[in-house]
């Protein structure tokens, strides 16, 4: 476990690979990675914390550059473009939640990168803050470097390209480069905001209640994620791609039932 206060728990021995090295944003020492892994950028103040995880995800293959502040972390995230960001909300300076609505809606708005929120306040209101913000998964503080470590499986899982272009009505989803088009109009979406809109093309004209969706689109996530956050993914979603989100064409409301996405 690694706890709030940021002791390290027990983790299995990591090897080294004789591998090339990557230097890490925060400190001056090098460490070796595994180039067929994954890049991720791990954000956290504390170092004992980027020690723990980085270990564990190194463990998983992956390679780990750390950055200890959010003007670290805004620079390796614009030059690397990783495949994930695990980005913790308490930090000086430039906040978390700064960073994640940089990275979401500033000046260069990236809406593909998954970011997992790591963040020491377990109260449903600063969860929904940061899911609103963007966030693709929540993770609150003591936790599992192992539980870390699947969420960022799974969120790598729905960021990989997989089968083929999805099309309703006006409506065109590329799954391998995750691109949304609305009538030719291109749409930045984010990762679980793309996944929902991808579950609902699959089934359409189905009703989803809320809770169904949350076991299917957050799958991992559901234990914590309450059926608000649907709600209000929703409601970005309608934002997004309606002409006009109150009163939607596509994402229709069915009153005690959930929500459909309406026939071409």
């Amino acid at each position: 476990m690694i706890n709030d206060d940021g002791s390290p728990g027990r983790l299995p021995i990591i090897g080294t690979w004789d591998r090339p090295l990557a230097r890490q944003g925060c400190r001056d020492e090098e460490v070796a990675i595994d180039p067929t892994g994954r890049t991720v950028v791990v954000v956290d103040d504390d170092e004992s914390v980027r020690t723990v995880v980085g270990w564990q995800l190194e463990a998983d293959g992956h390679r780990v550059v750390h950055a200890c502040d959010g003007a670290s972390a805004l620079a390796l995230i614009s030059s690397l473009h990783p495949d994930v960001v695990v980005l913790d909300l308490s930090m000086p300076g430039i906040g978390g939640l700064d960073v994640l609505r940089q990275v979401r809606s500033g000046p260069a708005p990236d809406a593909s990168v998954p970011i997992i929120v790591l963040s020491g306040r377990d109260g449903e209101s600063d969860r929904i803050i940061g899911l609103d913000f963007g966030a693709d998964d929540y993770l609150v503080k003591p936790f599992s470097p192992g539980e870390l470590a699947a969420r960022v499986r799974s969120v790598l899982r729905r960021a990989s390209p997989t089968g083929s272009t999805l099309q309703h009505g006006s409506i065109t989803m590329d799954p391998a480069t995750r691109t949304v088009t609305v009538e030719d109009r291109p749409v930045a979406l984010t990762a679980k905001e793309f996944d929902l809109l991808a579950h609902l093309i699959a089934h359409p004209r189905v009703v989803h209640s809320r809770a169904q969706l949350l076991a299917r689109v957050w799958s991992s996530s559901a234990g914590w994620v309450s059926e608000a956050t649907v709600t209000e993914h929703v409601h970005r979603l309608r934002i997004k791609i309606e002409d006009d989100a109150s009163n939607p064409r596509w994402l229709r409301t069915v009153r005690g039932a959930g929500y459909q996405l309406g026939s071409p």
